[in-house]
């Protein structure tokens, strides 16, 4: 036949087929720990999730009633680290992506923002109990604590920042250069419009890790137990991620439904943290042009 296949093309499928089934083994390696994970939470912590559970403060020792006041202080954690950190984080990658020359300086700098990438979370957690708890004297309090988790959290929103900054194309910054545009104005009215879907990314993963992080928190801000809501950034908290620590480590005579319980709420805050951002950032990405 005129049009039939050669060797080398069936040879090609077949490798096509194979690396396809790889690749998709790969991907449910990766998701089927996540789905297991989800689905023991549900199947055991789910009897227990009520409104009483979600919006009730502890009793009896936390062995019952809810979780309302660590819910609450996650909120505000989560809130102030994000004030605290997105803009610096953000004005940074504009600096290093827009203003800053390639010279030895701006590399230190870049290299700074790997390692700090890289530093445990107990050494922040110790960096701010000397800065914010004692040096700036905040105390132990929600103020500390998101600074602390902002700090923790910087390089991701500086390097996912950066990254979309860069993405934007050359062209769109020479072209508002010739119309007479300022570098400025240029990052305002161009780069940053272009590039908010991919600085949403960021917020997300830091949105994940602030939600979940014990020891930053435990030094700097978290209690055990507190009888009141916080009402400033000034006061203790409580927060999921400790009251889980605490519920599955130091309590007594906890129902085995309770820690389940509370890592299916801590989860449920940070998908749905997450997938506001998400909402946000697809509507941003429907409105480009390129």
């Amino acid at each position: 036949m005129m049009f039939a296949e050669s060797p080398l093309n069936k040879r090609d499928k077949k490798t096509q087929k194979l690396f396809r089934i790889l690749f998709l083994m790969m991907v449910m390696l990766l998701v089927t720990p996540v789905l297991l994970i989800l689905a023991t939470l549900i199947y055991k912590g789910g009897p227990i999730i009520s409104m009483e559970f979600l919006f009730a403060d502890p009793r009896n020792g936390m062995t019952a009633g809810g979780l309302f006041p660590a819910l609450l202080g996650t909120i505000w954690l989560v809130v102030v680290a994000l004030i605290c950190s997105v803009p610096l984080g953000v004005a940074a990658a504009i600096y290093l992506s827009e203003y800053a020359p390639d010279n030895w300086l701006t590399r230190s700098i870049n290299l700074a923002i790997v390692n700090l990438a890289g530093v445990p979370s107990i050494v922040h957690a110790l960096f701010g109990v000397g800065a914010f708890v004692i040096f700036m004297d905040f105390g132990a309090s929600i103020l500390a604590a998101s600074l602390t988790l902002a700090i923790m959290t910087l390089p991701v929103v500086i390097v996912a920042t950066r990254e979309s900054l860069q993405s934007v194309p050359h062209a769109f910054r020479e072209a508002c250069w010739n119309m007479g545009a300022t570098r400025w104005q240029t990052i305002r009215k161009v780069v940053l419009p272009n590039a908010i879907s991919g600085i949403l990314t960021g917020v997300i993963l830091e949105v994940s890790r602030t939600s979940g992080e014990t020891a930053p928190i435990m030094f700097t801000g978290a209690a055990f137990y507190l009888p009141t809501l916080p009402e400033s950034v000034f006061d203790q908290t409580m927060a999921l991620a400790m009251h889980l620590y605490v519920v599955a480590t130091q309590v007594p005579n906890v129902p085995d439904a309770m820690p389940y319980g509370v890592a299916l709420v801590l989860i449920s805050v940070v998908l749905a943290f997450n997938a506001l951002s998400i909402s946000f950032r697809i509507y941003l990405r429907g409105l480009k042009k390129w």
